[in-house]
């Protein structure tokens, strides 16, 4: 059956050559809003989580290796209820999100107790990723064709190419919660259909006008208009993306480190390469559906999705 790529052991997998990438799971968020560690709770008809179709479909597209980003306290926890599931499918290791991890210049300010935002996290694997890999978020899913697409681009790259960059859109009115605020990059495009700007905006929300708003950069509330697009922090980057990276975060930390609560995010740190003549970002128009866990009553949207899903033959009853 179709699936049946997924049942792979790892060390074949590691044998057929474009089976390369690796996936880098955002996984070190402590689920404030939804009240708990929302990556390992149960969402398919056998028990299986949000991440577990992640996985699933990363293996289906052609990934070879997964790392999870989460905080230490986490390991335990996913090293027996996730990376367990996938060891001998595909190759799992781990990254701490650790707060005092920053460049040596720079220390932790006093009263500070969160990490400094998903480029942080994404820091965390430096070391342990020396060839291209995607980003995504424990929490969120984003269908098949989303993975095929990363996996496609990584595919068809130059040989030995270091610098790519990729983002995969959605749009942004199909990634609302019904209840309560979420974040977004909201992006533009360029003539050629490359990512000219993107910007981190937060507490997006349909308020009471019918209007869709969210918050800028500028501290201001802005309309987002209907159809646009928006990054859900799925990203393809090469391996030149981490030295681009602990540049831009030492920069962030130079303007912003002494405060408790700023945060590096990803998308920010794509614009400034971007606007900086540095990178170029192709964007991968996705047709699959995204949904995530936000909020608690987000829950039943996200297990009533599976079932429809599974209920199509988009996936199997049971992810073996």
């Amino acid at each position: 059956m179709w699936w049946e790529l997924a049942c792979f052991p790892a060390r074949a997998i590691a044998t057929i050559p474009y089976m390369n990438p690796t996936l880098l799971v955002l996984a070190a968020g402590m689920g404030s809003r939804y009240g708990g560690l929302k990556q390992i709770d149960p969402m398919g008809p056998n028990g299986e989580t949000v991440l577990d179709y992640s996985v699933f479909d990363a293996i289906r597209a052609g990934f070879g290796r997964v790392v999870f980003i989460i905080r230490e306290e986490f390991a335990e926890a996913f090293r027996s209820g996730i990376g367990a599931r996938f060891s001998e499918r595909i190759e799992v290791d781990y990254a701490f999100q650790r707060l005092d991890d920053l460049p040596a210049a720079f220390r932790v300010p006093e009263g500070r107790e969160k990490p400094w935002g998903t480029a942080h996290a994404v820091r965390a694997a430096r070391n342990l990723v020396n060839g291209h890999f995607a980003v995504i978020n424990a929490d969120d899913f984003y269908g098949s064709d989303a993975y095929r697409r990363a996996a496609a681009f990584f595919t068809n790259l130059p040989e030995h190419t270091t610098e790519a960059m990729a983002m995969v859109g959605y749009p942004m009115e199909n990634t609302l919660s019904a209840h309560g605020h979420v974040n977004r990059g909201i992006c533009k495009l360029d003539e050629a259909g490359f990512l000219s700007n993107v910007e981190e905006y937060l507490d997006i929300e349909r308020e009471a006008d019918g209007l869709v708003r969210g918050c800028a950069l500028d501290g201001k509330r802005h309309i987002v208009p209907p159809g646009t697009l928006v990054s859900m922090n799925f990203w393809a980057f090469g391996p030149a993306f981490f030295s681009q990276l602990e540049e831009s975060f030492t920069r962030f930390l130079s303007a912003s480190g002494e405060q408790l609560k700023s945060e590096c995010y990803i998308p920010t740190i794509v614009d400034h390469l971007i606007h900086g003549g540095h990178a170029r970002c192709q964007v991968l128009r996705t047709t699959s559906s995204w949904f995530g866990v936000t909020y608690p009553a987000d829950k039943p949207h996200v297990v009533e999705s599976i079932r429809r899903l599974i209920a199509s033959g988009e996936y199997p009853d049971k992810l073996a």
